[in-house]
């Protein structure tokens, strides 16, 4: 299954892959000095030491099969008449006055501390296809909420 990434989410799956390929070293070292310290049916540090290898490679055998699955969304195709995928859209909450802008991403790219949201969160949704100026209600775990478009931007 194919998955789509950004530019610059494929580039930092592959930074996140070099690091963790890095770790293998130390965690082979580990590994060693533990196997060192004597009968392994006891060794609780030989345990974890392969217990986090095993992990390692899980996450390592993942981001591989993301990056080598991945499709790139060519983001020069995005235009800001309406919100889409990749769009940086400020909107008001009209019941409170507060404004926040996010940017629309794929689910393998979204995090909130760095104003990401997945297209398929109900903000995300909602906002899709709509203009500046719209008004858009959001069916969240709190109730109904109304936000008006101000912004779209790439």
């Amino acid at each position: 299954m194919a998955t789509y990434l950004t530019q610059e989410g494929f580039k930092k799956k592959m930074e996140e892959l070099a690091a963790l390929e890095a770790q293998r070293p130390a965690i082979k070292q580990a590994i060693a000095e533990a196997r060192d310290k004597g009968d392994l049916s006891e060794n609780a540090e030989y345990d974890a030491a392969k217990e986090a290898q095993g992990l390692l490679e899980m996450k390592i055998a993942q981001i591989k099969e993301l990056v080598a699955n991945a499709r790139i969304i060519d983001d020069s195709n995005v235009d800001t008449d309406t919100v889409s995928l990749l769009n940086k859209v400020t909107i008001r909450n009209v019941g409170n006055g507060v404004e926040m802008t996010y940017t629309i991403v794929t689910e393998n790219e979204a995090n909130l501390r760095e104003r990401k949201i997945a297209s398929s969160t109900p903000i995300a949704q909602a906002l899709m296809g709509h203009k500046v100026g719209d008004r858009v209600k959001v069916q969240a775990p709190a109730g109904e909420m109304d936000f008006e478009i101000l912004k779209i931007e790439l």
